[in-house]
C-alpha cells in the first residue's frame, strides 16, 4: 500500500489514474462518502500490492534503491529498465512490498449500558487484525468485589476469531481514578486475596486469559505498594494459566514524584507479562491545541522504557482520537476541547473546505476554521502519516506491539496500514 497526500487541484479520478486503479478502490478504502469531495493536505491509503516512486530531479536508481533497502539490480529488473539508462524526472518506478514482521495488537473497548450494537458490529469488523480484546473496564471496590462492565456477546466474538480477552481492573471511583481507592487495596491483603478470587473466578467465566490492571493517578509514595501488589497478583494468576499486564504513564525518565510517580517501569517489566504504555494526551481536553501523541516525546518514552523492560514485553499506546479546540482555548478560560475521530475530522474539513496541513516535526495533521457562529477553531488528529510514524517506531525499537485506546472511533486508515506493516499473532 502507499501513502498519496493530496495536492491543489487533483481530483480521485486523477489520482486514481495514476496508481492504476479506480476512484472507487480508493474511496472504498478510506471509507470516502463521497469522491467528488476531498481537500488538498489529506491523506489517502491507496490500496496496491508494493507502492509508485516517482523519480524527482537528481535522482539515481542508487539513490532510490537506499531509500527502499533494495539494491541497484533488483529495482531495475523488477522495472526492467537497463542500469545504465538515466532516469527521467517524473518517471514512475514500481517498489514491491517490504516483509512483514510479526506484531501482536490490544484495543481497549469501553461498552455501555446497554451495549450499543454499533459497538458490536464494529468488534466483528475489527477482531480478525486484533491479538488481545481489553474489556475496559472492572472497577475495584473498597471491599475487594467488582463492578462489572456490560459485555454482552462481545468476549465471544472476541474468541470466535482466536483473539485473547482481556480484563481490565480500574481503581475508578466515582467516574475519576481515585489513587486513596488504590492505597486502601495496596493496604490490605485480605482485600487483596478477595479480590484475585473474584478476578480468576470472572476469567474463568467469561473466558478472559489477561488480568489488566489501569490503575492511575496514585499516590507516588505508594510506588513499592503497588509493586507488592503486582508480585502477589501474578503469584496467584500464573498458576491457574493467566497472564498479567499493566498500563504505564508515559515517562521518559524514572520520575517518582507527581501523578506518574508510583509507575515503575522496571519493576513491572520484572514482574508482568506486558506492559501498554499510555503514550498519548500531551494534547488533551483542557490543554491548548497541539498534537496528542507528537511523535518525539512519544520516541523520548519509548527510549526510556526500552532501557528499563523487556522490549519484548512493550506495546506502544495509539489515540484513535484527535480533538477541536474552540477559541479562547482552555488555558485562557475556553471551554474544554471535543474529542473526534479521524473520519470525523475529515469530515470537518471537507465540510469547511479548508486545507489540511501537516507538523512533519509533530508527525501529526491538524487545520483551523471558523464556524457558522465565527468561532476560530484549531483540530489536530491523526492520519495514515502520523500512525505509520508510530509503526516505524515499533519496528525501529523492535517493540511487541501497539495497544489503542479505543474501539467506536472511525479510522479505517489505521487497519489498512496496521495489516501492510505487519502479520499480526494470535495467541489463542
Amino acid at each position: 500500500m502507499q501513502i498519496h497526500v493530496v495536492q491543489r487541484g487533483q481530483t480521485l479520478y486523477g489520482i486514481a489514474q495514476a496508481y492504476g486503479i479506480t476512484y472507487q478502490d480508493i474511496a472504498s478504502a478510506n471509507e470516502i462518502p463521497d469522491p467528488s469531495r476531498i481537500v488538498v493536505g489529506q491523506a489517502l491509503v491507496i490500496p496496491i500490492t508494493g507502492s509508485y516512486h516517482w523519480v524527482q530531479p537528481g535522482q539515481s536508481l542508487y539513490l532510490i534503491t537506499g531509500l527502499y533497502g533494495m539494491t541497484v539490480n533488483e529495482l531495475a529488473t523488477i522495472n526492467r529498465i537497463p542500469v545504465s539508462r538515466p532516469l527521467q524526472v517524473g518517471q514512475r518506478l514500481y517498489i514491491p512490498p517490504r516483509p512483514k514482521r510479526p506484531a501482536e495488537s490490544l484495543l481497549y473497548v469501553e461498552p455501555r449500558t446497554p451495549v450499543a450494537q454499533s459497538m458490536i458490529d464494529e468488534v466483528r469488523r475489527r477482531v480478525n487484525d486484533l491479538t488481545y480484546l481489553a474489556m475496559f473496564s472492572y472497577e475495584v471496590q473498597r471491599d475487594g468485589t467488582l463492578k462489572e462492565p456490560s459485555i454482552a456477546n462481545i468476549p465471544e466474538i472476541a474468541q470466535s476469531a482466536g483473539v485473547a480477552n482481556a480484563l481490565v481492573v480500574s481503581n475508578l471511583e466515582n467516574f475519576a481514578f481515585s489513587a486513596d481507592l488504590a492505597h486502601a487495596i495496596f493496604t490490605d491483603e485480605a482485600v487483596q486475596d478477595r479480590l484475585f478470587d473474584n478476578l480468576i473466578r470472572i476469567a474463568n467465566e467469561v473466558g478472559y486469559k489477561d488480568i489488566h490492571f489501569d490503575f492511575e493517578l496514585l499516590f507516588p509514595e505508594d510506588r513499592e505498594l503497588y509493586n507488592n501488589f503486582l508480585r502477589r497478583a501474578r503469584d496467584r494468576f500464573h498458576p491457574v494459566g493467566l497472564t498479567l499486564s499493566t498500563a504505564l504513564a508515559p515517562k521518559a525518565s524514572d520520575i517518582r514524584t507527581g501523578i506518574y510517580g508510583a509507575h515503575d517501569y522496571q519493576a513491572h517489566g520484572q514482574i508482568v507479562d506486558f506492559v501498554s504504555l499510555m503514550t498519548y494526551e500531551w494534547g488533551y481536553t483542557y490543554s491548548e491545541p497541539q498534537a496528542v501523541s507528537p511523535i518525539g516525546p512519544v520516541r523520548a518514552v519509548v527510549q526510556y522504557a526500552v532501557s528499563q523492560i523487556p522490549k519484548e514485553k512493550i506495546f506502544l499506546g495509539q489515540n484513535l482520537y484527535g480533538y477541536d479546540w474552540s477559541s479562547p482555548f482552555p488555558p485562557q478560560g475556553g471551554a474544554p476541547a471535543r474529542a473526534l475521530s479521524p473520519q470525523q475530522a475529515l469530515a470537518i474539513a471537507v465540510n469547511e473546505e479548508v486545507d489540511i496541513e501537516y507538523d512533519y516535526v509533530a508527525q501529526a495533521p491538524h487545520f483551523n476554521y471558523t464556524d457558522a457562529n465565527g468561532v476560530p477553531h484549531e483540530v489536530w488528529f491523526e492520519d495514515a502519516r502520523s500512525i505509520q510514524a508510530k509503526f516505524d517506531l515499533i519496528k525501529e525499537f523492535e517493540l511487541r506491539g501497539i495497544m489503542y485506546w479505543k474501539l467506536g472511533l472511525a479510522f479505517p486508515q489505521n487497519w489498512l496500514l496496521l495489516t501492510d506493516n505487519f502479520t499480526i499473532r494470535k495467541i489463542t
